[in-house]
């Protein structure tokens, strides 16, 4: 049995790595650190398999720490337990262009899973996780051959807790059984403002209960090692629910005057009670950053241990490639994110004609990518039937088997993001959410992160305009477009057509370092005839000439996305039939064009042509960026109304009438 003074000799030295990062830096949250830091011990020295030498290996265990603000906790342990994370990496904490940054940053730190730090978002990570971890074992296992196999772990705080993301995430994870899902709740009674009696006083464990959660209870987490050890057992014993561990314990902890108060949470404790804390822990409170050699030894042990299983799982899957190759090159292949050679061999190419809505057009390029990609999965929030984005034969996701396709993420918009956020973090799966576009901004904080985190998500938004009609303006999305586009690092497509639809996915499915948000109409959108125009192929530039004016320089430029196209065009045959040689550009995606050679995107914009017209169906604000001083936006600043949507299109001036009177005024600002 394991020498306890040593144990504690561990947790402390976290402790005090946490409080001297934090203190050097003059900035940070000492409190979690303090209080948590038994908890997380335990975890990473008994339970967690991981191995630093191969931090992306992936049957590991995975570790979110939702509770960003304690990171100095995590890179403590990275540190530690031998991650590429140096003495030098904590001495720079918070400082620019460290590997340690204030909250954990996916991509910046070795060994860390996710980026976290607004509450709540690392809980539904984590169910994400679980998710893909069930969904490949389901696709990848064999008798005889388990290859996928890991359970996800997250700590979490009373302030994530009260976020009501990851009561959604909770919810659904009960649901659906998520038995290798375990949250360690660092539950301390204290927030940023005080006790957290001043707002949050249910019964948490009771509410976990009703979501389907086993709920267990360490009653003195600062010091009871063993208890913690038992419950994580009991937690990870228990195969058809995850488990939710309230581990009671004291912010601050050792710190003789910040202890259990709000003083503790997020400022440096300041040297003098730093040298209180060294001293009542046995350790010399004039040297900062101490690692004793025994402490040293201790947790490499436990890295020793999380090797011998990761090389016991390469002897597996050396197997299990010997007898299933096809099945384990994919396996490769899907962790890495690769696509099928040939993957969009079979995408639909539609007939130019009446059309129809471009949501059912992409339901059906989303079945043929599908059938081609085994890694794709996803859902919607309850509205699969109009959101067209249904996986066929491919049935609903199962929590326990990891079977299915289809993830019935219920109307939890924001964990549905949060969670397929969580997946993309995990690897080996592609994940697509869907909702009706007004209701993006339920998503935002979890979009913001997958932008910022660089993760591979895709975002179906249909019912994208006032065309909605009679829903009526708390359904109709005005400014979400260009809120979405605000954001760095997310593409934002809205095709015209059913072809330029085909496109958006195929620029989606070969974006593997940031999400794409495709967006799509409700109404019936014509297929362009494209033997007349150019190439739906072109749209792949983000921004391109649909239709060329009738002489070699045109007099005005008409740019347009979505369904707005149409009229567009409509506006230029009436325009060419005054004699004002007018060019249409498709500009289904912002972020794609803007990242062309100046040369092409002056080709498509020539900057002699300064009579230029927007027209989409959204707020016109930041069309000035493309249509320049004399240019003329045709958009919708202010709510809609409920009426048919061809009403409101007429009513609210997105006609191709309206776009001629703007040329025409463009025509006037150009020649002043």
């Amino acid at each position: 049995m394991a020498d306890p003074s040593v144990d504690l000799l561990c947790v402390n030295t976290i402790r005090t790595l946490a409080i001297d990062t934090i203190q050097k830096a003059k900035s940070g949250h000492p409190g979690l650190p303090m209080g948590a830091a038994p908890m997380a011990y335990v975890l990473w020295q008994r339970h967690l398999r991981h191995d630093p030498a191969d931090p992306r290996w992936p049957d590991r265990d995975r570790f979110v720490l939702s509770a960003g603000h304690g990171s100095s906790l995590l890179y403590g342990l990275l540190h530690l337990t031998g991650y590429d994370v140096t003495l030098d990496d904590l001495k720079s904490f918070r400082q620019w262009d460290s590997r340690t940054p204030g909250h954990p940053e996916f991509h910046v730190t070795a060994g860390v899973e996710a980026t976290t730090g607004p509450l709540g978002q690392g809980c539904a990570n984590a169910v994400g996780m679980a998710m893909a971890e069930r969904a490949l074992a389901h696709r990848f296992n064999r008798p005889g051959h388990t290859i996928v196999d890991h359970y996800t772990f997250a700590l979490v705080g009373d302030g994530d807790l009260m976020e009501g993301l990851a009561s959604e995430a909770g919810s659904l994870a009960g649901h659906l059984k998520l038995g290798k899902l375990i949250y360690l709740y660092d539950s301390n009674d204290i927030s940023l403002d005080g006790p957290t009696s001043m707002a949050f006083t249910e019964d948490v464990g009771r509410r976990y209960e009703a979501f389907g959660w086993q709920v267990l209870l360490v009653e003195h987490g600062d010091t009871d090692l063993e208890a913690i050890d038992r419950a994580i057992a009991q937690a990870k014993a228990d195969s058809t629910r995850p488990s939710l561990i309230i581990v009671k314990t004291t912010i601050g902890y050792g710190a003789p005057n910040k202890q259990g108060k709000a003083a503790a949470h997020g400022s440096p404790l300041g040297a003098d009670e730093i040298a209180l804390v060294k001293k009542a822990f046995g350790f010399d409170p004039a040297q900062s950053f101490a690692v004793s050699e025994q402490a040293r030894a201790r947790f490499l042990q436990g890295a020793a241990r999380g090797k011998a299983a990761r090389e016991s799982w390469q002897a597996a899957h050396n197997a299990y490639a010997k007898d299933h190759p096809a099945l384990a090159a994919a396996f490769g292949d899907a962790m890495q994110g690769k696509l099928p050679v040939s993957w969009d061999k079979d995408l639909p190419v539609f007939p130019p004609g009446d059309g129809e809505a471009t949501r059912q057009s992409g339901g059906k390029v989303l079945n043929a990518v599908a059938k081609s990609v085994e890694s794709l999965l996803g859902g919607d929030a309850d509205l699969s039937s109009s959101t067209q984005t249904t996986i066929k034969d491919a049935g609903a996701f199962d929590g326990q088997t990891g079977a299915g396709r289809n993830i019935h993420f219920g109307v939890r918009e924001h964990a549905m993001a949060a969670i397929a956020n969580g997946i993309a973090y995990h690897g080996g799966l592609r994940p697509f959410v869907s909702t009706f576009f007004c209701f993006a901004d339920y998503m935002r904080p979890s979009i913001r992160l997958a932008a910022l985190s660089k993760l591979p998500v895709i975002y179906v938004f249909t019912h994208d305009s006032v065309a909605v009609g009679e829903d009526g303006p708390t359904h109709q999305p005005i400014e979400h477009l260009m809120s979405l586009r605000a954001f760095p690092g997310l593409d934002v497509v809205r095709p015209c057509d059913a072809n330029e639809t085909a496109e958006a996915w195929r620029y989606a499915m070969q974006s593997t370092d940031h999400p794409v948000a495709i967006v799509l109409t409700r109404q019936k959108q014509a297929t362009l005839d494209r033997s007349r125009l150019a190439p739906a192929s072109e749209s792949s530039k983000g921004g391109y000439v649909l239709s060329e004016a009738s002489g070699p320089r045109p007099d005005a430029i008409v740019i347009a996305t979505g369904s707005e196209v149409h009229e567009a065009l409509q506006a230029q045959k009436q325009l060419e039939s005054e004699g004002v040689k007018t060019r249409v550009v498709s500009m289904p995606c912002w972020e794609a064009f803007a990242a062309q050679p100046a040369e092409y995107r002056n080709q498509v914009l020539p900057p002699a042509v300064r009579a230029r017209v927007s027209i989409e169906a959204g707020v016109t604000f930041g069309w000035s960026s493309w249509i320049g001083d004399a240019g003329v936006a045709v958009g919708i600043d202010r709510y809609g109304a409920s009426a048919p949507g061809d009403t409101l299109m007429a009513k609210l001036g997105l006609t191709g009438p309206a776009v001629v009177e703007a040329v025409k005024a463009a025509l006037a600002n150009a020649r002043s």
